[in-house]
């Protein structure tokens, strides 16, 4: 049974093969990086570019299939919260690496 807005929405659009799908995919944006490091025919670069597309694709993965993040109006609420936590986690590391590279410039 799915879940709606008056159970919380728990387990809104979960389904086993929602997750199976999400599952699997993650498998292999996880593996093709992990083989193209392993075998070391790409160049730095190539690699670099590899991993990073992987993860980004991968991120969208989770978004979607785990956290079930969509453009229906009930999930609204939640690219909200995604959005500020993703605002916030910018503001922090931001900030760090700030501080950090004033103080490793002013110790010189």
């Amino acid at each position: 049974m799915k879940g709606n807005a008056a159970d919380g929405g728990a387990a809104a659009g979960a389904s086993l093969k929602s997750y199976a799908t999400g599952f699997v995919l993650s498998v292999l944006l996880t593996a093709i990086p992990f083989a193209l490091v392993m075998q070391g025919r790409a160049s730095r670069a190539g690699m670099v570019a590899a991993i990073a597309g992987a993860g980004v694709v991968q991120l969208a993965v989770h978004l979607y299939f785990f956290l079930h993040l969509d453009a229906s109006s009930r999930a609204r609420w939640n690219w909200l919260a995604f959005i500020f936590a993703l605002l916030v986690m910018v503001l922090v590391i931001g900030g760090t690496v700030w501080i950090m590279y004033n103080l490793a410039y002013n110790l010189r």
